[in-house]
């Protein structure tokens, strides 16, 4: 099938959508991509019912900011969709889509992500898959991380490239990073590993600098604060083993006020490395190569704090992939597998307790023409 995905992470960058030809087991090639970026009034909205959600923490009734920002993460989804059926000439077989997370506790079966699959479904004339972590969620596990079965896909994909160097792991970061180890059997461990860019991004943002630190520059001439660093990890997050998942709001950021802002992104970007290198201590054995992805991977003092805590950390795109893709490629291969009833989660992944498809599909009202 051609199949669309849709990411929109909390860096609040705008959609990442993609078309991947796949039978939810296997890549047969990458079809054309975009990113929409998102205006400053919609990144707005989308910032107020995210601090709604935060104060409101899943007690009484929704905030209003929700439905707002809904249309806006609906009317940005339709316009990229629209732009890559443009690209491709065809309506896709079928969609994948995320929607955008305002708040994530596992721990209470909660996960909010707004946006309308039936909204999007009758825009572009496709199916749509979405709703991808509920059963997860409801089944005990920790609904994240989602990605960790494409990761697999794209491993077995680059098996070439890495000449069989043995465990393989990738390493998403976003505004939470997470990693998916791929055992020489298959074997899949994978967990939120603490926080990307998102509480870097939270500072730059703070001080009037941007949406996030550009190339690394800000934490570059910046000195990490040892003892701060040391009281970020020491959060309960890092102790014990097993599956887990993280909101990127679960970190406190009171201490960055004292700081520069250049010694506030080196000590954050220090913690994100750090965060990588202190849970990975609980796969089952070291990867011998780590692939990174997400927007962390465009940050050259992150990416080489990485290596210097790792060893062989190579980017998405040094290895032939579309590292700013991956998650959006990755929504439509779980559309794909939900379809077909393939598990989309692992005991390994999520903690649930079975391999578990899960998805619900919402059909067009009617089919348009698009192209």
């Amino acid at each position: 099938m051609l199949v669309m995905g849709y990411m929109s992470g909390t860096s609040l960058d705008g959609v990442d959508v993609a078309l991947v030809e796949t039978d939810g087991e296997r890549i047969e090639a990458f079809g054309p991509s975009a990113m929409m970026a998102f205006s400053p009034a919609e990144c707005a909205a989308i910032e107020r019912a995210t601090a709604d959600a935060l104060a409101w923490n899943g007690y009484g009734d929704r905030p209003a900011s929700f439905a707002s920002a809904a249309q806006v993460i609906e009317g940005a989804h339709v316009r990229a969709g629209r732009a890559v059926i443009a690209q491709a000439g065809r309506v896709p077989d079928l969609i994948g889509f995320h929607g955008q997370t305002l708040l994530h506790r596992p721990e209470r079966q909660i996960t909010v992500q707004i946006g309308d699959p039936q909204v999007i479904a009758d825009a572009l004339g496709a199916s749509v898959v979405a709703q991808m972590r509920q059963d997860d969620l409801m089944a005990g596990g920790q609904g994240a991380p989602l990605v960790p079965a494409y990761h697999a896909a794209l491993a077995e994909r680059i098996g070439p490239e890495l000449n069989g160097a043995g465990p393989v792991a990738f390493l998403n970061v976003g505004g939470v990073a997470n990693l998916t180890w791929i055992g020489v059997d298959g074997e899949l461990v994978a967990f939120d590993t603490g926080p990307g860019n998102g509480l870097i991004d939270q500072v730059v943002q703070a001080r009037g600098a941007g949406r996030y630190d550009d190339g690394g520059r800000f934490a570059a001439a910046g000195t990490v604060d040892a003892g701060v660093l040391a009281d970020l990890l020491s959060h309960p997050h890092f102790r014990g083993e097993g599956p887990k998942s993280l909101d990127r709001y679960d970190f406190p950021l009171e201490w960055a006020a004292a700081k520069s802002l250049e010694d506030a992104a080196a000590t954050l970007t220090a913690f994100t490395a750090a965060a990588v290198a202190l849970t990975a201590q609980a796969l089952p054995s070291p990867p011998k190569v780590w692939i990174v992805c997400g927007g962390g991977s465009h940050n050259p003092t992150l990416t080489q704090a990485l290596r210097d805590l790792l060893g062989d950390c190579r980017t998405a795109d040094d290895v032939g992939l579309r590292g700013d893709f991956i998650e959006a490629e990755a929504m439509a291969f779980l559309a794909a597998r939900s379809l077909r009833g393939l598990p989309l989660t692992f005991p390994g992944t999520t903690g649930v307790p079975r391999p578990l498809t899960g998805g619900t599909v919402w059909h067009p009202a009617k089919i348009v023409e698009l192209v």
